[in-house]
């Protein structure tokens, strides 16, 4: 079966580019509005939310940028894998309440259920425009990492040995626009009971692949980086103490704020599925997690022990060791459900930004969302399909960014704007419409001051750190000293459950 490994690869990810075209023709049939466009109509099964929850979080991110981050740092972005503990703040301080206020308000995205919290339309523009800044950075980090997954298989076949990233990039982006415009969210979500299956039973054997790929296991991998670059195999890793805790706080807290993860919780039928989508959830993340892991420090080991050449990018991690080392069913499923990760999710991230363009920033500055809102939603899918696709190639060829960097940037957007006046606004009554309106401003100028002029924080800390703490004590602090606020009754008596 070797002699025919990149034919079986190559039939695989083809079999799924398949497969997505095939989805959204069909969940084109069963998207007649924008409910069902933005929140599937809010009739999904716990497996269904659990499986998209925790592959949306993963995604490209986590399965490309992941790998290679562990390839470039070491230990250090181990410390992003705590998403465990902010899917548990998560369902327990934000689910119930938002899919509440959602079925209270008939609310179809995050923007909305901030509007009726604080009675805000001002509040409800400033967090459209957070998705939409945030979106941009994320919807780069899934586009690059699939042009970067599809260029290392096409280019080991002899037919596609020269093939180039743009191209990749553009081909790619094409089966991701056909697939989100036709099937929305719903395509998005029953794409993800597949691969988050995929990525689970694909992660574990991944895993055990790359324990056998040295004689002593990860015994002789951690004796050859002990011995070559001792301070990557340390619990800290390369960039230190700091970094590392300074990535634990912003991934395990922030993944509250997150709009993607959030969304989902507004779409299950029942309060009560709840109980079954957190252990599922926190399961599969935590198994299929450990490729983030496994792949990333065997690369490295390989690379400092001699044993592979070095790679050109560290993103390149993940797709070398599954071409070179996997068996070759392994290497086609994962690369298939590389596949299904980054473009379910990227449809999630698409599906919130068209949100924020056609019916959120509308509703805030006329009153109204726009008159044929599905129609509109397609073409806002597409126009930001096409603008990621460029700021991805731009980071890459004159940024030099890699994927988790990017995804890293996206992240810390959401968590320092959206953590505050989701997590604590849903369950503290003293929060007040200033204080969420300060926090989400500030918190957009500190981390796009950080980017923009290329300030460097000591000790190698996220710039997204320090706009989530200084978010979070603006937030506090303004709500103490402004006078308590007047709540909806309908608002107030779900806070009370």
């Amino acid at each position: 079966m070797e002699e025919f490994r990149q034919e079986i690869i190559l039939t695989c990810v083809a079999a799924y580019m398949g497969l997505c075209i095939w989805v959204g023709i069909w969940a084109m049939r069963r998207t007649k509005s924008a409910g069902d466009f933005f929140v599937a109509g809010r009739g999904l099964g716990p497996v269904v939310i659990s499986l998209a929850v925790f592959s949306s979080t993963l995604s490209g991110f986590g399965f490309v940028g992941g790998p290679g981050l562990v390839y470039a740092t070491g230990m250090s972005s181990v410390w992003m894998t705590v998403s465990t503990l902010g899917y548990a703040l998560g369902f327990y301080l934000v689910a119930i309440r938002i899919r509440m206020v959602a079925e209270a308000r008939d609310t179809v995205s995050l923007p909305d259920v901030i509007a009726a919290r604080y009675d805000s339309e001002a509040a409800r523009l400033l967090t459209a425009i957070t998705i939409l800044l945030g979106v941009l950075g994320y919807m780069a980090t899934q586009i690059l990492a699939m042009g970067l997954v599809l260029q290392s298989v096409l280019s080991a076949s002899e037919m596609f040995a020269n093939i180039s990233l743009f191209t990749c990039v553009v081909f790619s982006s094409a089966i991701l626009i056909f697939y989100c415009v036709t099937g929305g969210i719903i395509a998005s979500v029953y794409t993800d009971l597949v691969q988050g299956g995929i990525m689970i039973v694909a992660g574990a054997l991944v895993v055990i692949t790359a324990i056998d790929v040295f004689p002593g296991g990860m015994a002789e991998v951690s004796e050859t980086l002990l011995k070559t670059d001792s301070e990557s195999i340390m619990p800290f890793g390369t960039l230190g103490t700091m970094a590392s805790i300074a990535w634990c706080f912003m991934f395990g807290l922030g993944l509250a704020g997150q709009p993607h993860v959030v969304t989902k919780m507004m779409m299950n039928k029942s309060i009560r599925d709840n109980k079954v989508i957190l252990p599922i959830t926190v399961i599969g993340y935590a198994i299929a997690a450990m490729l983030w892991i496994s792949v990333g420090v065997v690369m490295r080991a390989l690379v400092l022990g001699d044993v592979a050449p070095p790679l050109s990018s560290a993103d390149e991690a993940a797709p070398v060791f599954l071409s070179t080392y996997a068996h070759p069913l392994l290497a086609g499923i994962v690369f298939a459900g590389l596949f299904a990760a980054i473009m379910s999710t990227a449809d999630g991230f698409l599906n919130i930004g068209a949100a924020a363009i056609i019916h959120d920033i509308p509703r805030a500055i006329r009153g109204r969302s726009l008159d044929r809102e599905l129609w509109w939603a397609r073409v806002a899918t597409i126009v930001l399909s096409v603008i990621a696709a460029c700021f991805a190639l731009y980071s890459y060829y004159y940024g030099s960014k890699l994927v988790a960097i990017l995804g890293t940037f996206g992240w810390g957007t959401f968590a320092a704007a959206l953590v505050p006046v989701v997590m604590f606004g849903l369950n503290w009554k003293g929060a007040t419409k200033a204080a969420a309106i300060t926090s989400i401003t500030f918190s957009l100028i500190i981390n796009f001051s950080f980017q923009v002029f290329e300030i460097t924080v000591p000790y190698g800390i996220s710039p997204g750190f320090i706009a989530m703490l200084a978010s979070m004590i603006l937030f506090v602090g303004i709500s103490l000293l402004d006078k308590r606020p007047q709540i909806a009754k309908d608002i107030d008596r779900i806070m009370d459950l």
